[in-house]
């Protein structure tokens, strides 16, 4: 398929042909539209907005919306790294210009730019690799740690328009925990439009945490992403299993000093399945 081609593939991804049902606020979110080859541009919703413009979980959904749109749909998202450099202002529209760096058939690699549409001011840069997904010996190192059931846990919405997109049940590191000195914490959450997981929401939900620099300094900080990158291991049957019910992300901090932060963090299944790992360093204040 050329660059820039419409279509609606896998992932119910709309690019320039808008669907008049949405699946949730996630995908209206991430709607493409054609631009020429290689280009796709979006509207920035404020209903994602956060506290330093866009939530970078949508630059990065956006990012993987777009390669997704343009790579061949037997592929599956396997690495994403994105690093954010300026601030995409809600109610403007962005560029995305996509570029396949090359690879074989079992894998691509592929470059996502984020450009500003009326000043070209590039606002995020990402690389992402798909592979064919085939079955081989498998391996786990880890186990999904024991947690409440989350509809016995209070509803949580984080601060913020893009936090009412989010239905997280918390476990522990709430904001009680902000100066504890303890940077991990556990919480389940979905989206609350009750849309199916797939990697874009993988993506969306893998900056859903607040900054361990909250939890290991003071508290309440100013602080901002810099660069996040996300392994998706999940299968598509994994994915279709969880459906639009909640995962369970563990995040802890590695290391903060000289003004950047880092965390870890693991994306659950409710049956224990490994879905992602995430890794990001914040700047802060």
């Amino acid at each position: 398929m050329s660059h820039g081609e419409s279509r609606t593939g896998t992932y119910g991804i709309v690019t320039s042909a808008l669907q008049e049902e949405s699946m949730g606020s996630l995908d209206d979110a991430v709607r493409l539209e054609a631009a020429g080859p290689g280009v796709w541009t979006s509207y920035a919703d404020p209903d994602h907005e956060s506290i330093n413009g866009m939530f970078g979980g949508w630059t990065a959904a956006v990012s993987v919306a777009a390669v997704i749109a343009s790579a061949d749909e037997a592929l599956r998202p396997s690495a994403l790294t994105i690093s954010y450099l300026s601030v995409v202002t809600p109610q403007t529209t962005s560029a995305i210009h996509v570029e396949r760096l090359g690879g074989s058939r079992s894998i691509d690699h592929w470059r996502a730019d984020l450009r500003a549409s009326d000043t070209g001011e590039l606002q995020a840069t990402a690389s992402m690799v798909l592979t064919a997904r085939r079955p081989t010996e498998a391996h786990d190192q880890w186990s999904m740690p024991r947690a409440a059931a989350p509809n016995a846990l209070p509803e949580f919405h984080a601060p913020g328009t893009q936090g009412q997109q989010t239905d997280i049940r918390r476990l522990s590191g709430d904001d009680d925990g902000f100066g504890s000195g303890d940077t991990r914490t556990t919480h389940w959450i979905r989206m609350a439009s009750g849309r199916q997981l797939d990697h874009l929401q993988l993506a969306y939900l893998a900056d859903q945490f607040a900054p361990r620099s909250f939890y290991w300094g003071v508290g309440r900080r100013p602080s901002a992403t810099l660069t996040m990158t996300v392994y998706f291991h999940a299968t598509d049957d994994e994915l279709a299993e969880v459906g639009t019910g909640y995962i369970l992300n563990e995040a802890t901090g590695t290391r903060g000093s000289h003004a950047t932060s880092g965390q870890q963090a693991r994306m659950w299944s409710p049956t224990g399945a490994l879905l992602a790992t995430t890794e990001q360093l914040a700047w802060y204040r």
